[in-house]
């Protein structure tokens, strides 16, 4: 059955617009001491069992009185690289281990003579950083498997669009089997919370007709009634 033509625009301009978008550009300024909450950390997603490709273009050298640390986790517990003093480009491969999203962490410590610099007092150095992340099909050297299957520049192309789509369609089914999940745990949920209802007002329906059984028979016991 032929895709709406909507739906087809849909996915190709959200195709375009993914192929089409640049690394993240930022500075990150330099402490003199090792604080989590210095960190400056970018989250993505990623599906189990996919490649991605991480590439940190870092401004400044080795030695130059600043140590730039990265550290690339998920949130499930994974670790996938603690790349320290980076200077220049620093790339980082890896398969994801669960689905679940990760975190692309940096930290700028202070070294040697620099580490005397008192925040707030001085202009702290900063490095500059550019950084670009290549999940699935956007990580794959499409040049050698271009020259290893021999392939012409339209096919190359069109294998890469069809990878990303396929990509599209897992994430879809993915998101809806959480939905179903979630979808599922609420009406357990509901469940137990309709019967937990239902046991509670039964157990004050006997609390109450005990009640009164109890001060009737007291009431009598006391020739009241």
């Amino acid at each position: 059955m032929a895709l709406p033509r909507a739906l087809l625009q849909y996915i190709c301009g959200l195709v375009l617009f993914i192929a089409c978008i640049d690394a993240l550009k930022f500075d990150l300024t330099a402490f003199p001491t090792r604080d989590g909450k210095k960190e400056r950390c970018i989250r993505n997603f990623v599906a189990k069992e996919t490649l991605v490709v991480v590439t940190a273009i870092v401004s400044g050298s080795q030695g130059d009185g600043q140590m730039l640390n990265m550290h690339i986790r998920d949130t499930v517990g994974n670790e996938y690289g603690r790349p320290r003093d980076v200077a220049g480009e620093k790339r980082v491969v890896f398969t994801s281990h669960a689905d679940a999203a990760f975190d692309v962490c940096f930290e700028n410590i202070l070294q040697g003579a620099l580490s005397d610099f008192k925040p707030g007092r001085h202009n702290n150095p900063t490095r500059h950083i550019e950084l670009d992340i290549d999940i699935g099909a956007d990580a794959k050297d499409w040049s050698a498997i271009q020259a290893t299957e021999k392939l012409r520049p339209v096919e190359t192309d069109l294998r890469r669009v069809e990878e990303m789509i396929q990509e599209i369609v897992n994430e879809m089914d993915y998101l809806r089997s959480r939905e179903q999940k979630l979808r599922d745990t609420n009406e357990s949920t509901n469940t137990r919370v309709k019967w937990f209802g239902i046991g509670t007002t039964t157990l004050l329906i006997a609390l109450w007709g005990w009640q009164i059984m109890y001060l009737r028979a007291y009431f009598r016991s006391k020739h009241l009634i």
